[in-house]
């Protein structure tokens, strides 16, 4: 009797990685639209329509927007002070001598900053927290621009004193931790520590918030824990 001798192993065919491009969608395209993918707000058609908008743009167009990409993650940093973006070591909002300094109002992203300077309501400065605290997220106070804020507090001088400390987190529930926990931190010190008033729906984002509410928010601030 013949010795059993088994088949030899079948190759396997490599798996494709798995995306939610269309099939039969050249590979570069599918990378744009997984690009696009990861970018915040953008859902799989918007990816597509987005990656395909790009593949019809004349060259000289998608040049400049590769260009202006690579230029902002090479260029922009974040103030010295404030931790807003900017392109110097300090923002124009610091620099600038008709600011009311002994204001500081605190935001969780830069893109708070802009909500506010669009009211023209406001004429202090800022303090750019990036975030919230979240222990959910695992996001803790730790992890934000609090210490650069109390370091501030603790530099105040003749010439500068800040006597007010605005906090304008999200009305949702790291928002309002956020808050409590910058109150705690920051009367010990003697400076009054006031909240938007409740002009702004409850779980609303600043950044979404028309021009007049949050211009109406910040004229009835009060103070936190009065």
């Amino acid at each position: 009797m013949a010795a059993f001798r088994p088949d030899p192993p079948r190759p396997v065919s490599p798996v494709a990685p798995r995306t939610d491009a269309p099939r039969g969608v050249a590979a570069p395209v599918a990378r744009v639209i997984e690009a696009f993918r990861r970018l915040p707000g953008i859902g799989p058609k918007s990816a597509q329509r987005l990656a395909y908008h790009l593949v019809r743009m004349p060259e000289a167009e998608a040049a400049e927007l590769s260009e202006a990409i690579t230029g902002v993650k090479q260029r922009i940093k974040l103030c010295e002070t404030c931790a807003d973006i900017t392109e110097a070591t300090t923002c124009h909002i610091c620099t600038d001598p008709n600011r009311d300094r002994s204001t500081i109002c605190v935001v969780e992203e830069p893109l708070d900053v802009t909500a506010f300077e669009r009211t023209r309501a406001y004429t202090g400065l800022y303090h750019v927290l990036h975030g919230a605290i979240s222990p959910t997220s695992g996001i803790a106070a730790s992890d934000l621009k609090i210490k650069e804020l109390l370091q501030r507090l603790q530099a105040n001088t003749a010439d500068q004193t800040v006597t007010e400390v605005i906090v304008a987190t999200n009305t949702n529930l790291d928002g309002e931790a956020t808050a409590m926990y910058l109150q705690r931190a920051i009367s010990p010190a003697g400076i009054k520590v006031t909240r938007l008033a409740r002009g702004l729906p409850s779980g609303t984002d600043i950044e979404y918030a028309d021009d007049a509410t949050l211009a109406h928010s910040l004229e009835s601030r009060a103070e936190i824990g009065a």
